[in-house]
């Protein structure tokens, strides 16, 4: 006779807000969370703003969804991962997940362009494209909102404190110049601007970090990453120069 005790399913509940023309984004992670978890759970809708507010004032939250566990209120979706033990990014906090990614892909698509072309995933000209096609990728995602990376920009940047409108400009020629070096075609336009931006860059933050000791996130990414600044964007920039002498060295 097996004296072992059946094994009991935990339970837990779900409020969350699921309207006609809105499903709460967080609510479908949170009975994503808990059904993962092996939780049964009684997953209850708010279907309109009525309902919502109502339930808000009575319950006394701000947000919905809401967990509850054994009866116990656990919290919204970020509560309920603490609960669970899984991370929770804090707003503000310091991440190099955005350049880790964007060098982990251009790095892969550096490779695969070498293989496709030459056979061999390493050669020189993957090394050429993927600083190529990391500065593209790097102007995108500053172009995607130039007033956001022209505002951070302005805090080290030399040139641009003293032309405004260099901090403007700082993000079509960097694709100007990736994008040229990328098809290796105007080398004689391609080269001096790399050398020019990637070298104000480089002293730039050089002074900003390491001589005035200034804490500062960096526009490397865009105007809305949590990056700091210091040994990201000096490497953004000294592989600009790098790149634009080895340029000049292979012509």
């Amino acid at each position: 006779m097996n004296s072992e005790s059946p094994s009991i399913t935990p339970r837990a509940t779900l409020v969350r807000m699921v309207m006609p023309t809105h499903v709460c984004p967080f609510g479908l992670k949170a009975l994503h969370l808990l059904k993962s978890r092996g939780y049964q759970v009684e997953d209850r809708h708010l279907t309109t703003r009525e309902e919502v507010d109502a339930y808000k004032w009575e319950q006394g939250v701000k947000t919905t969804p809401q967990v509850f566990i054994n009866g116990e209120r656990i919290g919204g979706h970020d509560d309920l991962r603490r609960f669970l033990g899984l991370r929770v990014a804090e707003p503000g906090a310091t991440s190099y997940r955005p350049v880790a990614a964007l060098f982990g892909m251009t790095a892969a698509m550096a490779l695969v362009l070498s293989l496709a072309v030459y056979g061999t995933p390493l050669t020189v000209r993957a090394g050429e494209w993927f600083v190529a096609l990391s500065m593209c990728v790097l102007a995108l995602l500053k172009l995607q909102d130039v007033e956001k990376f022209s505002s951070m920009f302005l805090n080290y940047d030399l040139l641009a404190k003293r032309w405004v409108p260099y901090a403007y400009a700082y993000p079509w020629l960097e694709a100007l110049a990736g994008v040229l070096m990328l098809g290796g075609v105007l080398n004689w336009l391609s080269v001096p601007v790399a050398l020019f931006i990637g070298g104000i860059g480089a002293v730039s933050v050089f002074k900003a970090v390491y001589v005035d000791k200034r804490e500062l996130k960096c526009a490397c990414v865009g105007g809305s990453s949590n990056v700091p600044l210091g040994f990201v964007s000096l490497t953004e920039n000294l592989g600009m120069v790098a790149m634009a002498v080895w340029m000049m060295v292979s012509m």
